[in-house]
């Protein structure tokens, strides 16, 4: 029997990575918000790697932090590792990624939504969605609780009809052996949402007292670690090391050996799994001439002796994991304490969704995270993120946000999702975005807090020590470009010492420091500032000056993008009536709805020439609509 549980502005379905940047966001924009979870205990569980961050995906970390996400501040508070990765590169491809202590930070994370205003959280399996007349108005669970709400958002991971595979065994289930979602799977069905089947895995977990480390290389954290959130004032010292070790040709035989029994392999799988993040099986496989592959072993807690075998995610049976594990150097007496398996799951094609993450026929229904065919908790924060700021923003009528591809990494991946959709599941690479030398690890805030105060996530006190941050940057710009350094001995043999050319005609402080070699700190010998300066606005200054250039013609490609991005496109365009354009361009464009003409010339399947039809047609004002 259905019964009304009560009213609210935004339902969150799901409690994952998505879920709770969602209910973060709803609750903080002033939405009266209910997130709704099947275990309490499993808040933002990290049912894979136990790390957040990395090339590309810390950037997004930092992006959900300048916006008034919580993934930066839970890490920055219960990591075990901080590194910081590609040092040695240029800024545009810095990331940092930390090791998390998985049972804190879920404890962390569910500590930080317990205390927000307008969140209310509750155990609960939602069965269905309540939609009328095209608009979804509420979820109803397995208990015939009935929740109403304006907005619903549905961030569900991979628990849509969940199926766990070792070896031949498969057996229905969500990660870690929880209950999956199946009667939803089956109302996005009815509700005539496309599904597809996607798929992922996990290494075996394996305890630390049955590792001999001395066979290992150990890989420390940094000495000084940096941090995610802007907020972060302490860092923690006390970190634990990882260990690295190898696979090599008896492991490989191992698996060769068994290839048939692995889910994978079996074709007992159908689904697509992640190109980036490939099983042991996948890598022997497509890599057979490689005689040894990287294993991280990766320790899940300070308080656990589990250690997570990261490079080693299969589907094989429990016996062959067994000796594929005790193959591998410092494994040889290995303890495992959970197999590895696949997971195969249920996802929406994304191009049935706005921008905004709004489902394009069922208005007030929003999608987050891996239930969109990504991978990654990072992916899903920022889609998470993205969905309550707008779930709230249809609730309450107040403003939407959209990111487009210049201003985060969080835009890039939604406008791939939306207008591209995905084969596989996604993964964030530096590659995929265009702008990645504006898109830095370092300027995260400069070019999202504004956004992020404005919409009422970010408070007072912070955004006053951000503007303060600014002021301090253009300040010391300014010096530097005003104040000239002269020709010196000692500055020339200072400059000898470093491999740079001897200075003979006067230059200004900034110019100078645009050579390769010379930093601020070198800079300040010889044009000292009067004040201290922070660390982090030096760090805005040497970059601005040393990639000025690359960065000006960045902004310029930006500008033209922007020019196509403000060509709008009515929602309702019958392109059927468009003479000209190939069948194929019709059929996609007709499937995604672009909003922009620049969105149009993303989409896989049209080509410039069609655009340019597309422009004279809009251009000329006479627009026929479909109803």
């Amino acid at each position: 029997m259905v019964y009304d549980a009560g009213h609210y502005d935004v339902i969150v379905i799901g409690s994952g990575h998505a879920g709770v940047e969602a209910a973060n966001a709803s609750a903080k924009r002033g939405a009266n918000t209910l997130m709704l979870t099947l275990n309490l205990d499993m808040i933002a569980y990290m049912p894979c790697n136990p790390s957040i961050g990395g090339p590309a995906k810390g950037v997004v970390v930092r992006e959900v932090d300048a916006l008034g996400g919580l993934m930066g501040q839970v890490i920055d508070k219960t990591y075990i590792q901080m590194r910081m990765l590609n040092t040695r590169k240029g800024p545009a491809v810095r990331a940092l990624r930390a090791q998390a202590d998985k049972p804190l930070y879920i404890a962390e994370m569910k500590h930080q939504l317990e205390k927000l205003d307008h969140l209310t959280i509750r155990q609960a399996m939602v069965e269905r969605l309540i939609v009328e007349d095209g608009v979804c108005k509420g979820v109803i669970t397995e208990t015939g609780a009935a929740y109403y709400a304006k907005s619903v958002a549905i961030t569900t991971g991979t628990f849509m009809r969940g199926t766990v595979n070792i070896g031949e065994i498969s057996y229905q289930s969500g990660p870690n052996n929880q209950r999956p979602s199946v009667k939803l799977s089956e109302n996005l069905e009815e509700l005539g949402f496309k599904l597809v089947r996607f798929k992922t895995g996990t290494p075996p977990r394996i305890h630390s007292k049955s590792i001999d480390y001395s066979k290992t290389e150990i890989q420390p954290g940094d000495d000084q670690p940096g941090h995610f959130s802007y907020e972060t004032k302490d860092k923690i010292i006390d970190q634990i090391p990882c260990w690295l070790t190898h696979t090599n040709e008896v492991t490989h035989k191992i698996i060769d050996d068994n290839l048939s029994l692995s889910s994978m392999y079996s074709g007992q799988i159908k689904g697509a799994g992640p190109r980036y993040c490939p099983s042991i099986e996948d890598k022997v496989v497509r890599f057979h001439d490689k005689p040894r592959h990287q294993i991280f072993l990766e320790p899940e807690g300070r308080e656990t002796e589990e250690v997570y075998v990261q490079g080693l995610s299969t589907s094989l049976p429990e016996s062959i994991q067994e000796k594929m594990v005790r193959s591998i150097a410092g494994l040889e007496k290995a303890e495992i304490m959970r197999s590895g398996y696949a997971i195969e799951y249920d996802t929406v094609v994304p191009t049935q969704l706005w921008p905004t993450l709004e489902v394009k026929n069922i208005k007030g229904l929003y999608t987050a995270g891996q239930i969109n065919g990504t991978s990654g908790y990072e992916e899903a924060a920022g889609q998470g993120l993205i969905a309550g700021i707008n779930a709230a923003a249809s609730a309450l009528n107040i403003e939407e946000l959209v990111l487009d591809r210049s201003q985060g990494y969080i835009g890039v991946l939604i406008d791939d999702l939306v207008t591209k959709g995905t084969s596989e599941p996604y993964r964030l690479l530096t590659s995929r975005a265009e702008y990645r030398l504006l898109l830095r690890h370092d300027n995260a805030d400069i070019r999202l807090t504004e956004i992020g105060y404005r919409l009422g996530l970010i408070d007072e006190e912070r955004y006053q020590k951000f503007q303060t941050k600014l002021a301090l940057i253009k300040e010391e710009q300014e010096r530097l470009q005003k104040q000239t350094i002269k020709p010196s001995d000692e500055l020339n043999v200072a400059l000898e010492k470093i491999n740079e050319s001897h200075l003979k005609e006067p230059v200004k402080a900034l110019d100078l420091m645009r050579r390769p070699e010379i930093d601020y700190s070198f800079i300040t010998q010889f044009a000292p500032a009067d004040k201290e300066i922070p660390n982090d606005v030096i760090e805005q200054i040497e970059i601005q000056a040393k990639y000025s250039g690359y960065i000006e013609k960045s902004l310029q490609q930006v500008d033209r993008m922007k020019k196509m991005e403000e060509k709008n496109i009515p929602e309702n365009i019958d392109y059927d009536a468009i003479s000209g354009l190939k069948e194929e361009a019709k059929l996609r464009l007709k499937e995604v709805r672009p909003l922009s003409v620049g969105q149009a010339s993303r989409i896989s399947g049209v080509n410039p020439a069609d655009i340019s039809i597309l422009l004279v047609y809009i251009e000329q004002g006479k627009i026929a609509t479909v109803s």
